[in-house]
């Protein structure tokens, strides 16, 4: 069983550098085939500098923080905004803490302030996350 109290932070995660094979595996995976996310000319036409990552990859990210810190299947609800673009070669470091913990049905549920970050450090994805503690 994964115990945690409010204020502690999350185990970090650093992923590999975002493809762009990994971007159009995700378009097959998600059903979104948008070319700004597969092909640098269809991006620069719609004034980006090429290719950008899915938002809902970051959010897989941060749905992938807070099932590995309190287990498979733990995760109620995650919900998040998206502030930034994630492009290739970005490596995103996924962190979170722990905001309060609360008695749902008897049961202990976390709720986490979570947020994905660029290699410069600024925030591309901001959420909440909550996780059964059982």
């Amino acid at each position: 069983m994964v115990t945690y109290k409010a204020g502690d932070p999350l185990p970090e995660i650093v992923k590999d550098p975002v493809t762009k094979v990994q971007l159009v595996m995700y378009a097959g995976a998600s059903g979104d085939f948008n070319p700004i996310h597969t092909d640098d000319e269809a991006a620069r036409a719609r004034g980006l500098k090429g290719v950008i990552a899915h938002g809902m990859l970051s959010m897989a990210f941060l749905g992938q923080l807070a099932e590995s810190a309190f287990g498979a299947g733990s995760v109620r609800k995650l919900e998040v905004n998206f502030r930034g673009m994630i492009v290739p070669g970005d490596v995103i470091t996924l962190r979170g803490h722990v905001a309060e913990i609360t008695e749902v049905d008897g049961r202990p549920l976390a709720r986490c302030d979570i947020e994905a970050l660029n290699p410069s450090g600024d925030v591309v994805t901001k959420g909440e996350a909550e996780a059964w503690m059982e």
